[in-house]
């Protein structure tokens, strides 16, 4: 079905991180992606495995969005709330996007994104953000189709990057 033009109809909602089942459904939809070529290609350590969802729970401001298609979980947003010091408002991050493949194409990622607004909303966030990498064409369509684009201030100051330093 990768690819099918049928939209697909979503149940979608926030991870309850006090069950236990959807600690387990985030973990393996989030290493379902990792394993993906755009998710790095490689599994999740044990130790990110044994405690995401302890970690998640704890995070002030993190919120996971589990996609269901009937009783199945094929698509997941882990999501972030900070602060924008410029609108002294909140910013929800989308860290993670994942839509497992036989979603894909149908409309699941469009879904995900609504509904992640429709929380950013209701936190009173001034905007939502995400990055992608440059060679998810797929990824990037369906950003701007939903209306995301490049931050910048002005056409003199350039776009912003993502940049990161490991420790």
């Amino acid at each position: 079905m990768a690819g099918s033009a049928r939209a697909v109809n979503l149940v979608i909602r926030c991870a309850d991180w006090s069950n236990s089942a959807d600690g387990e459904i985030v973990v393996n939809l989030l290493d379902a992606y990792a394993q993906d070529a755009m998710g790095g290609a490689a599994p999740l350590s044990t130790y990110a495995r044994e405690n995401l969802a302890a970690s998640m729970a704890k995070t002030p401001g993190a919120f996971s969005a589990i996609g269901f298609l009937g009783e199945t979980p094929v698509a997941l947003a882990n999501c972030f709330t900070t602060l924008s010091t410029f609108a002294c408002k909140p910013i929800v991050n989308i860290h993670d996007l994942a839509v497992l493949p036989d979603a894909r194409g149908r409309q699941a990622g469009q879904q995900m994104l609504a509904f992640v607004e429709e929380q950013a909303k209701q936190l009173g966030a001034c905007k939502v953000t995400l990055e992608v990498l440059t060679g998810n064409a797929r990824a990037r369509r369906s950003y701007e189709h939903f209306g995301f684009e490049a931050y910048t201030l002005d056409d003199t100051t350039g776009h912003a990057l993502f940049l990161q330093k490991s420790i």
